[in-house]
């Protein structure tokens, strides 16, 4: 039987033969090292479970993730040349098993990383998903860039990454990046029916060709996010990056100078 905790936020639950992974850290379920390692250790339980097939990944609260928690993990000791923040999202898109994704509220940053390593997203009329790193004086991470072209096409993630603009669900449904839009109170079970829909069928079957259909994900995001933290490292000790966190902290345009 699945442990029903992982650290002070995680808790697991099985429905039949899905397991229903619920974050709850908030208020806007922002994301640390330590967060990603307690859902990496969560998911590897979970592909230890024969009896679970299929995962149903969901937040409390008004966002789904408002992205990283930078702050402490610059206490932590920053980004290094890899991220042990990246080092724990590809233990999470290596996982075993599929993962529908119920979104409701901001999907940001760190947030739009963990929305695309799911299989499926599931969003409610108020999700939004944004690539907002540029506004930072940032460089996109969470192996954004090599996941978001993958799901959406080059050209509109390249347009999300640029201008860091909020895609809303109806937008995310026609370009790819949502698979279902329902009201809000009916995400949780619209979520769960596509899981159990899934673990319905043959296990063994069911991660076969999941592993054909993802190929080598896993380590293409390990080596992009070598790049991503790469530049983020540089950007990080620029003035722009600094006025951009300021920026997005008061709600306003980010004053930039290009130094």
């Amino acid at each position: 039987m699945i442990q029903p905790t992982f650290g002070d936020h995680i808790t697991v639950a099985a429905h039949g033969h899905v397991a229903v992974v619920t974050l709850d850290r908030p208020p806007h379920n922002h994301v640390t090292t330590g967060f990603m390692r307690e859902l990496a250790d969560a998911f590897e339980a979970i592909d230890a479970e024969t009896a679970l097939r299929a995962i149903v990944l969901q937040t409390d609260g008004k966002n789904f993730c408002a992205g990283a928690d930078l702050v402490s993990d610059e206490k932590a000791g920053g980004l290094g040349p890899v991220s042990t923040l990246y080092d724990e999202a590809v233990r999470l898109f290596s996982a075993g098993k599929p993962i529908v994704a119920a979104v409701q509220g901001a999907a940001v940053g760190a947030g739009l990383g963990m929305a695309v390593m799911a299989d499926f997203r599931v969003a409610s009329p108020d999700a939004r998903f944004a690539a907002n790193f540029v506004k930072l004086g940032f460089h996109p991470g969470f192996g954004l860039t090599h996941t978001l072209p993958r799901l959406i096409g080059h050209t509109r993630a390249e347009l999300m990454c640029l201008t860091g603009r909020r895609i809303k669900a109806e937008d995310g449904l026609a370009w790819g990046l949502v698979d279902e839009v329902v009201p809000l109170e009916d995400l949780r079970p619209a979520a769960l029916r596509l899981a159990v829909e899934i673990a319905e069928n043959a296990p063994l079957s069911i991660i076969a060709t999941r592993r054909t259909m993802r190929g080598d994900l896993a380590a293409a995001v390990r080596a992009q996010t070598n790049i991503e933290a790469r530049e983020q490292g540089l950007l990080r000790v620029t003035e722009d990056y600094q006025e951009g966190v300021r920026a997005v902290g008061e709600r306003r345009a980010g004053n930039f100078q290009g130094r």
